[in-house]
């Protein structure tokens, strides 16, 4: 094993404020794309998604609030037990996570194709407490790419032509305008690696974190007064 090179504390200084310029540009380069990001257009849902045996649609996930964040969670109804990478993602879903997403009035909630007697036996095992939804027998799962089956419909994962099958990891976004429901972003792949915290899964909606420095300006009233983080 190698260690980094011994210096003096000047020296280790120099480097670090260095680095800080470095690692300043690209919190700006972040923050332009995050703007990028809600500038994005966004999509009308018009189907009638149905989850759990049919007992919900997909305007009762957002529980009420303006925006929705679907974790696409690898299980399939073959499964006993679902994807190990998503588990360990799911772990660290705390409580508090999800009440500061709300305080922005974002729900955070899992879907998955399994069937929902499954779902439940394995939230239950882990002590999740975090919503968690069944899709199973719905289109929505392939709809959003994230159920790669070339006989229901062209396989296409993080949005170009695949030679894959099976189940796939992602997560999508949604806005609703009273009960009109819009899709605006979906990440895949590689691209899910980051998302931990509030401020970053808030980054990935169309409201973003609703603080006033934030471009493009107006999004949203929700985030007035909230404490602002540090400038880039």
């Amino acid at each position: 094993m190698t260690l980094p090179e011994i210096v003096s504390r000047e020296e280790w200084t120099a480097a670090r404020t260095a680095l800080l310029e470095r690692e300043k540009e690209l919190t700006r380069a972040r923050d332009a794309l995050s703007a990028d990001r809600r500038r994005l257009p966004m999509v009308e849902i018009g189907k009638d998604y149905r989850f759990d045996d049919g007992r919900a649609g997909l305007l009762d996930l957002f529980e009420g609030r303006r925006q929705l964040i679907v974790g696409h969670f690898m299980f399939d109804p073959e499964w006993d037990e679902g994807c190990p990478s998503c588990t360990a993602g799911a772990d660290e879903v705390s409580d508090g996570l999800r009440l500061h997403l709300a305080s922005r009035d974002v729900t955070l909630a899992y879907v998955s194709r399994a069937p929902l007697a499954k779902i439940e036996r394995y939230k239950a095992a882990r002590g999740w407490t975090f919503p968690w939804y069944s899709s199973h027998g719905s289109d929505f799962n392939y709809d959003f790419h994230v159920t790669l089956d070339p006989a229901v419909a062209p396989v296409e994962y993080n949005f170009r032509a695949e030679d894959l099958t099976g189940e796939a990891p992602g997560l999508s976004c949604f806005v609703r305008d009273g009960e009109r429901l819009f899709h605006t972003y979906s990440q895949y792949a590689r691209g899910a690696e980051w998302t931990g915290g509030s401020y970053a899964f808030l980054d990935l909606t169309a409201l973003g974190r609703q603080e006033e420095w934030e471009e493009p300006k107006g999004r949203s009233d929700v985030g007035r007064g909230a404490v602002p983080i540090f400038d880039a």
